[in-house]
Parts: structure tokens; sequence; C-alpha cells
């Protein structure tokens, strides 16, 4: 039993040493790594910093070329909405014109009208002076008749009760 006690003991002692051994050798790993870690801090800040740069120059990138395309799907879109305007203008000005044709045919054909009514008018006025000097001159020739203006001689109209044999 003795030898079985110091069989154990001896496997006690083998483990604690063991595990002063893990222990120390874990220490000694931990301190290892932070004085890597100490020693390369600059480095390992500088490679952070580096991979930060680049992320955000390639965020700053994607961003430009967002807003790029943007602003050209934009400028496309007004270009598309000012070339529509333009359509739109040049049909409306072809219209306008259209109708001023017609407003100007409509406006000669009034001017004809009136020019001719005008015209018309004057040789009614004309026919109608001509009409009343005409008709005027005949009733001063029907009263000069009658009143023997004219000297012509015509027999003299007695009233009595003379009669012609008699004479």
């Amino acid at each position: 039993m003795e030898r079985q006690r110091k069989i154990r003991a001896s496997e006690k002692e083998k483990m604690i040493v063991e595990e002063e051994t893990q222990k120390r050798v874990e220490e000694l790993v931990a301190k290892r790594v932070e004085e890597q870690l100490a020693k390369r801090k600059d480095e390992i800040d500088a490679e952070v910093m580096k991979r930060v740069e680049e992320a955000k120059r390639v965020m700053e990138k994607q961003m430009v070329e967002e807003f790029e395309k943007r602003r050209q799907e934009q400028l496309e879109e007004q270009q598309m909405k000012e070339e529509e305007e333009r359509r739109k203008i040049h049909l409306l000005q072809n219209k306008v014109d259209e109708l001023q044709k017609h407003l100007d045919v409509a406006n000669q054909r009034l001017a004809e009208e009136r020019l001719t009514m005008v015209a018309e008018r004057r040789t009614l006025t004309e026919q109608k002076m001509s009409l009343e000097r005409e008709i005027k001159k005949q009733e001063k020739a029907a009263q000069d008749l009658i009143l023997n203006k004219n000297r012509n001689n015509r027999q003299k109209l007695t009233f009595g009760f003379k009669s012609k044999g008699a004479l």
C-alpha cells in the first residue's frame, strides 16, 4: 500500500508539476504575445488605419459614382423633358401659324367682300342719284310745259262759251 501511496503521491506530484508547467507556459505565452503585441502595436495600428482608409476611399468612390450616376440620370431626364417641351412648342407654333393663315385668308375674303359691298353701294347710290336727277328733270320738263317756260308756242287755252264755228 505504501507503494501505491508513493505511486499516487508521485502521480499527484507529476500532475502538480504538469499543471504548474502548463500554467507557466500559458503565462509565458501570454506574456510573449503581449510583448509582441506591444512591439507591433504601432504596426498593427498602422495596418488598421490603412485598412480603414482603404475602406473609406472605396466608400467615397462608390458614393461619388452613385452621385454621378444620379446626376447623369437627372440630366438625361431634364434633357428629355426639354426636348418634349420643344416638340410641344413646335407643334403649338405650327398650329398658331396654320390658324394665322386661316385668319389671314378670312380677313382677305372679308376685305374683298367689303370692297365689293362698297362698290355695289356706290353703284346703287350713283344709280339712285341719276334716277332722282332724271325724275327731277322730267318733273321740271312737265312743269315747264305746264307753265310754258320753254317758249314753245302752243295754243292758248281759252275758257269760254264761244263756239269755234262762230268765229
